[in-house]
C-alpha cells in the first residue's frame, strides 16, 4: 500500500461525505446484541444526515440509538470512512433516521513493519465534526 498524500485527505466530515457519495453501510445492534448491517442511502440533512433504512434497522435504532456508518475504501491505498452517530427516528415508524454524527475517522490498516501514531496500530485520521449540510 502506498500512503495517501495528506493533500487529498478531507479536512472536514462534510468534505469526506461529499467525496464518497450517498451509499453507506448502516450498522445497528439487535435485541440479542448481534450486529445488523445494511447498505442504504445517507444524505445531508439540515440537522446532520438522513438515512433511508428498512424496518429492522429502524427498530434497532429506535431501541438503541447509537449507530455507525461505514463508507468502504474505494481502492487499495484508500481509507474507509467510519462515522458514529446518534439516530433519531423521523416520521414515526417508517425507515427514515436522522443521524447526528458524534465521531468520524478515516481508517486503513497500517503498514506491517512501520509504527503508526494510532494506538490500534492502524493508519487513522480523525475527521473534525463540522456542519454536514
Amino acid at each position: 500500500m502506498t500512503p495517501m498524500s495528506t493533500s487529498v485527505i478531507p479536512t472536514s466530515l462534510e468534505a469526506a461525505l461529499r467525496e464518497r457519495g450517498a451509499g453507506a453501510y448502516v450498522i445497528t445492534v439487535g435485541d440479542t446484541g448481534a450486529p445488523h448491517i445494511v447498505y442504504a442511502e445517507v444524505v445531508p440533512h439540515p440537522e446532520g444526515l438522513l438515512a433511508e433504512v428498512g424496518a429492522r434497522t429502524a427498530s434497532n435504532a429506535r431501541a438503541r440509538g447509537q449507530v455507525s456508518l461505514l463508507y468502504p475504501a474505494r481502492h487499495d491505498d484508500d481509507y474507509s470512512l467510519i462515522v458514529d452517530a446518534m439516530a433519531i427516528p423521523e416520521g414515526g415508524n417508517d425507515g427514515r433516521l436522522r443521524l447526528e454524527p458524534t465521531r468520524a475517522v478515516l481508517h486503513r490498516p497500517g503498514p506491517a513493519a512501520a509504527p503508526t501514531a494510532s494506538a490500534c496500530g492502524s493508519d487513522c485520521v480523525p475527521i473534525p465534526l463540522s456542519s454536514t449540510r
